[in-house]
């Protein structure tokens, strides 16, 4: 595809090398010896694929990275995870997914106008009936799997459209990412200008899930459970303590990005040259996990804004993830924190439909 919005090409074309590649059968070996040097009996483990593409790397790849892995891990517990467009799969990959339990992340924006728009083919055409196909597809084979919707300005301003989308699809899981403004070379905030007026705006975020939340609570309460995945971290961190997603509480985390040649980063949003952290077919997984870069990345304190000082909900969200900060929370230039609009309106709602349910 050619998504407008992919931030990932952005980052890679500021970098000394844009792309590494599809990753060799000698850099799999490499890294996988090097990570389970240090994982032991009864660990737990998940390997995730993002693109571009993963599935151009082809099935036959796969199997070789799952063979490899299942030769290795002993008694630990692994698990896969699997982001993809779908324009690629077919019964063989659906049969490889459900045999080794992989969750596959289905890319489709919620609806043909907003989807067609914006993830679009090589030529120029629209994705979206073939997307929906794989969801079919995915369905047929059993495989678990979630929907994956970029959320632009244009679709948090239609939940209503979107809502009907989830339950005319009868989406189980959906996860909404919200559409980034673009960092410069240094991770920076860029000066380049915004396209096609994705980039999602903290008021319309709020608003977004405001909406969606009476209508996501009918359903919970009808016994039809759908996973929100935003509501579920909410629930998650504000009433069981459990920070299920990155940045929720302030606080950023190692991912472990590794590149096609090994080369390992701190955090997918911040892929570029001068946030390497080491490769993992040279450091094993120890080592880059004590890594100085990566305990400055970690350790990083942006300035909040001054409305945080006044916010009740400061301490616990300590101005939230800082690659999101201009499209949730307060931002330089926002007069209003979305993700402090959200909490105000739907955090009580939430915890009290989820205690009926209990």
């Amino acid at each position: 595809m050619r998504c407008r919005y992919c931030f990932y090409s952005e980052i890679s074309t500021l970098r000394e090398t844009p792309s590494y590649g599809i990753m060799s059968e000698n850099t799999i070996d490499k890294i996988l010896n090097n990570t389970f040097i240090d994982i032991d009996d009864k660990d737990k483990i998940t390997f995730a694929f993002q693109g571009g593409e993963p599935t151009l790397a082809g099935l036959p790849w796969f199997r070789y990275f799952v063979d490899n892995v299942n030769v290795r891990k002993r008694n630990a517990k692994v698990s896969y995870a699997f982001q993809t467009n779908g324009l690629l799969l077919d019964d063989s990959w659906c049969e490889f997914f459900h045999d080794n339990n992989f969750l596959i992340g289905l890319s489709i924006d919620a609806g043909k106008r907003f989807h067609d728009r914006n993830r679009l083919s090589p030529i120029g055409e629209g994705t979206f009936e073939t997307c929906l196909k794989c969801k079919v597809l995915l369905e047929k084979n059993q495989v678990e799997h979630n929907i994956l919707c970029v959320l632009t300005n244009e679709i948090a301003k239609e939940p209503e459209r979107i809502w009907r989308f989830i339950l005319n699809e009868k989406i189980r899981y959906i996860q909404f990412i919200p559409c980034l403004e673009p960092l410069d070379n240094s991770g920076q905030l860029s000066e380049k200008a915004t396209t096609h007026g994705n980039i999602l705006r903290p008021i319309f975020f709020a608003k977004f899930y405001s909406r969606l939340l009476p209508w996501w609570i009918n359903e919970l309460e009808k016994n039809n459970y759908i996973s929100i995945k935003l509501f579920d971290d909410i629930v998650n961190y504000f009433y069981k303590g459990i920070a299920s997603s990155c940045g929720i509480n302030g606080q950023c985390h190692n991912q472990y990005v590794i590149e096609a040649d090994g080369s390992v980063f701190p955090c997918d949003f911040y892929c570029f040259d001068e946030h390497k952290i080491g490769n993992l077919t040279e450091n094993t997984l120890r080592e880059l996990f004590y890594a100085e870069k990566v305990k400055s990345f970690i350790n990083e304190k942006p300035v909040l804004p001054k409305t945080c000082e006044s916010c009740r909900f400061q301490n616990v969200c300590r101005g939230g993830c800082k690659r999101m900060r201009n499209v949730m929370y307060a931002g330089k230039d926002n007069a209003v924190c979305g993700f402090r609009s959200l909490l105000e309106k739907c955090l009580e709602p939430l915890g009290d439909a989820v205690r009926r349910m209990i």
